[in-house]
């Protein structure tokens, strides 16, 4: 019997072990999906995974782990990890190839490159780079494993609050070096882009923002990191997010944000949900609920 504990308890640790390594940003295969928004040519484009450990560090960071195994739970998921998509957005009209996030880059490797070429553009085509916010798996892609500018004739567009905090973070300073020459600043709110309008989304990095899509009445919003998990940010939008800069603040903008879209059903792109995260928000008394686009 002692020998048989001994050998469970051994493969129990060998599972955590396997588990563990499993945790994290991980490669995932190119994609490029591709639909029409009026004049524009949309392709959401894949990155990674990043699979996040339900330790309450990230999600729920004022409930526990417990909690967030709960919804994970009712909704048919393992509990022990949320798996987030790492994805981008590409919009193209006429001679313009716009690029919206880049991903986690070369460190993982990303397959932002490689779903870029399934959608017929090469880095040196794109004209344009929107940056969201600054954090490692939106920005990740702006240089390559060579250290060199991954999109060299494009002009990256970051939010003006934004750009000075990245420059403050000693661990970006080689990135930022690099990409400085072709960094334009924008405050939140106006426009990047004909037909492209930041929108302002506080609360995650002090300068967040999203990007409205519009064209011949037709509109779609990437909501960057307003959500992460199509679950559980959806079905406890009030929670505290670990990757906020000012909890609260990224709470009550959750809700706000989300309200507003489900009652404008309003179509979305989410970098964080399943690819290709495409869809809307549904309300459903007080949480919501993701409805993917077909």
């Amino acid at each position: 019997m002692k020998s048989l504990c001994i050998s469970t308890l051994i493969a129990c640790l060998a599972a955590v072990q396997v588990s563990a390594a499993d945790m994290g940003p991980q490669p995932a295969q190119p994609g490029a999906e591709t639909f029409t928004l009026g004049d524009f040519r949309i392709t959401s484009l894949r990155d990674a995974v990043n699979v996040v450990p339900n330790d309450g560090s990230v999600f729920g960071a004022d409930v526990g782990p417990k909690a967030v195994a709960e919804v994970l739970t009712k909704a048919g998921q393992k509990t022990e990890a949320i798996e987030l998509s790492v994805d981008a957005l590409l919009a193209r009209r006429g001679s313009e190839a716009i690029v919206i996030d880049t991903g986690l880059g070369p460190a993982i490797p990303g397959a932002l490159a490689s779903s870029l070429s399934l959608a017929g553009v090469k880095p040196d085509e794109v004209t344009t780079v929107l940056i969201t916010h600054v954090h490692s798996d939106h920005i990740g892609g702006l240089i390559t494993r060579e250290k060199q500018s991954a999109f060299k004739h494009a002009v990256i567009k970051i939010s003006g609050p934004d750009w000075k905090w990245l420059q403050q973070q000693p661990e970006m300073a080689e990135l930022t070096r690099v990409i400085a020459p072709q960094v334009s600043t924008f405050i939140p709110g106006e426009d990047v882009a004909m037909g492209i309008k930041s929108v302002r989304i506080p609360g995650h990095t002090p300068g967040h923002v999203g990007y409205m899509i519009s064209s011949k009445g037709e509109t779609l919003l990437d909501v960057g990191d307003t959500v992460h998990s199509s679950i559980v940010s959806l079905a406890k939008p009030d929670w505290g997010m670990g990757y906020d800069s000012d909890r609260a603040i990224g709470r009550t903008s959750r809700r706000e944000v989300l309200t507003q879209l489900a009652a404008d059903h309003q179509l979305i792109f989410a970098p964080h949900f399943p690819y290709p995260g495409v869809g809307w928000i549904v309300s459903q008394s007080d949480h919501f609920e993701w409805l993917p686009k077909k």
